[in-house]
């Protein structure tokens, strides 16, 4: 299967300070891919370069087949949608917020929705569980709530790609399973390809089927999870003592932590004796 998004020599950042290095990879249609890696070390500029926040200084971001770089904005926001890590906070109706995703499609001087937006909309709400909130002010819900509509009005752009900046950050775990579980849905049931930054290692290896990791803006693993997700290359990228171990039911890796107390606490047991 040939891949749907490709980036290729990938150079992209900020003036003269950080800038990714020559990054490249492909995405199958369909995929659940992630981005991991510790703070700095260039997700967020990978994840804005191929939104199209940042300018592209050499290589190319091509999704299928077609230079991003050359396709208008109305066009590009038909096939791509961004769902940031925090949402507008806004006093119009979730209603009116998610309707917000059918301006790529609206004719020149049409101010208002069509019948055809309004239907399209209310699929995502109930999609999305949120249909219920409809009414009710955006300032209103709580965090998780907000990343719902936020993730309906990407939906209701009807992309081919959904681009994700940590959409769990600061929520609880019943949300962030929650959303997750929505997101793989969504990729299962609408063919939806996901690419999306992620910092818990073990969310990443339980939802997504490919991993891109990244190091120093470079990429320094890529595969599915149990090729990515092993401790040699997280102790690698984060510098910090792992133990991975298989869970029996998905069999995907999961990562422990061990703490520096006990890391002492068995150097010293393992001590030769004088």
């Amino acid at each position: 299967m040939k891949h749907y998004l490709n980036v290729e020599n990938l150079v992209c950042g900020y003036s003269n300070s950080f800038n990714l290095k020559e990054i490249c990879f492909g995405i199958k249609q369909g995929a659940f891919a992630g981005i991991i890696g510790p703070n700095g070390s260039g997700k967020t500029t990978l994840f804005r370069g191929i939104a199209g926040d940042l300018g592209v200084k050499s290589g190319s971001i091509q999704l299928n087949n077609t230079n991003l770089g050359k396709i208008q904005l109305k066009e590009k926001a038909q096939k791509i949608a961004v769902v940031t890590q925090y949402t507008e906070i806004t006093d119009m109706t979730v209603e009116e917020y998610v309707l917000m995703g059918r301006t790529p499609y609206r004719p020149r001087f049409q101010f208002f929705e069509s019948k055809n937006d309004v239907q399209i909309a209310e699929r995502y709400l109930k999609l999305t569980n949120t249909y219920p909130l409809r009414h009710k002010p955006m300032t209103e819900l709580s965090g998780g709530e907000q990343q719902l509509a936020a993730i309906a009005r990407a939906l209701t752009q009807e992309p081919e790609l959904l681009l994700l900046d940590e959409p769990t950050s600061h929520l609880d775990i019943t949300h962030q399973v929650q959303i997750l579980n929505l997101i793989q849905q969504l990729n299962h049931d609408l063919k939806l390809t996901v690419l999306l930054i992620i910092h818990d290692l073990n969310m990443a290896s339980e939802y997504c089927d490919f991993l891109i990791m990244m190091k120093n803006g470079a990429i320094h693993a890529i595969g599915n999870p149990s090729e990515v997700l092993n401790y040699r290359t997280i102790e690698e990228v984060y510098q910090t003592v792992v133990i991975t171990r298989e869970n029996p039911v998905s069999k995907k890796p999961v990562v422990f932590l061990v703490s520096e107390k006990v890391l002492n606490e068995q150097r010293e047991k393992t001590k030769p004796k004088d």
